[in-house]
């Protein structure tokens, strides 16, 4: 029983379909439920019995939070959702990088994007799923959707973990802190600093002031890049952080914000680059990508950003030829 179906027929009623179920998808709907974000929430995966245990703990919640109808369902429940997130893949394990999981995961997104599309969806697609820069691009492949209903999550997870880390290191709280890690979310990933500040304040001069050297800093972001491969190690997997970033994004779209927000985002000349999908901060709202905020980057930043995007398009294009292959077979 889906419940509260006198939802559905009010005008600004909101339905996401969650697809993939495991760590990080059921921590994006923990969130989801907890902001009270959109009215519908519906959960598939290939493991059934999860999906329906997990509606059913969640609805526990709406008590205390927001009325929200939450349930087990399938691709046909895409038909008329605002958002589709996607979740779904194999995680990653330790001592494996994001991108030794290109393989494994295009070919289990490949069976994802289609019957979603068959099923009538006609809203925004947001990918978490890794390498996630390579498997955005992948589902607006897959999708045939416009570039701007295709949104990755991109660097939104680096760029909260970089701000924590400057905020502990600056003694202010890591949402007073303008800063961004910018490139693949993964291991090219880089720290803006030239355009970062904290109060108007460039975080370059503050460090400058208080003796922070740039070995610190650069210490610093690559505390930053290795920080899932810690959690990873101590845990076995991170899921809090990106299924709160999720939800950030989520509500951006679902409120039609014009939020600027770090995300993996479809290149269209921006830092010189085309057909890729790579992290940048950007404009979101109802429409899904309104616009890329191209970051005024130094000239040696801007090389990182390329040598990103090499890396992303070589590990892609082998990608998509593998998978080719497998299916033609």
């Amino acid at each position: 029983m889906k419940g509260m179906d006198i939802l559905s027929n009010i005008q600004n009623h909101q339905k996401v379909v969650l697809i993939g179920d495991g760590a990080v998808g059921s921590s994006y709907a923990f969130a989801m439920a907890q902001q009270g974000i959109a009215e519908e929430f519906v959960i598939v995966d290939v493991v059934k019995d999860r999906t329906v245990g997990d509606a059913l703990d969640l609805e526990d919640a709406t008590p205390f939070t927001a009325p929200k109808s939450i349930y087990s369902g399938e691709y046909s429940d895409c038909k008329d959702a605002d958002l589709v997130v996607i979740t779904a893949g194999a995680p990653q394990k330790p001592g494996e990088t994001r991108l030794d999981l290109v393989n494994k995961n295009l070919n289990i997104l490949s069976t994802i994007v289609k019957p979603v599309v068959d099923s009538g969806f006609d809203g925004i697609f947001l990918v978490a799923a890794n390498p996630v820069d390579i498997l955005t691009y992948a589902t607006w492949k897959f999708s045939g959707f416009p570039k701007e209903k295709v949104i990755g999550s991109g660097i939104s997870l680096d760029t909260a973990r970089l701000r924590v880390a400057l905020g502990k290191k600056f003694n202010v709280s890591p949402d007073s802190v303008d800063a961004y890690i910018l490139g693949e979310h993964g291991d090219s990933e880089f720290a803006a600093f030239s355009t970062a500040s904290i109060g108007t304040k460039p975080l370059l001069q503050i460090a400058k002031e208080e003796g922070v050297s740039t070995d610190e800093l650069a210490e610093l972001e690559d505390g930053v890049r290795n920080k899932a491969y810690e959690i990873i190690n101590k845990k076995g997997a991170t899921f809090y952080g990106v299924g709160t970033a999720l939800m950030r994004i989520s509500k951006a779209i679902l409120r039609d914000e014009n939020a600027v927000l770090p995300v993996g985002a479809y290149m269209d000349g921006q830092y010189g680059l085309n057909d890729i999908y790579i992290g940048t901060p950007a404009v979101i709202n109802g429409q899904g990508l309104n616009r890329v905020i191209e970051s005024p980057l130094s000239d040696d930043e801007m090389k990182k950003m390329t040598d990103s995007a090499d890396t992303l398009k070589k590990v892609l294009n082998d990608g998509l030829k593998a998978l080719a292959e497998k299916q033609a077979k």
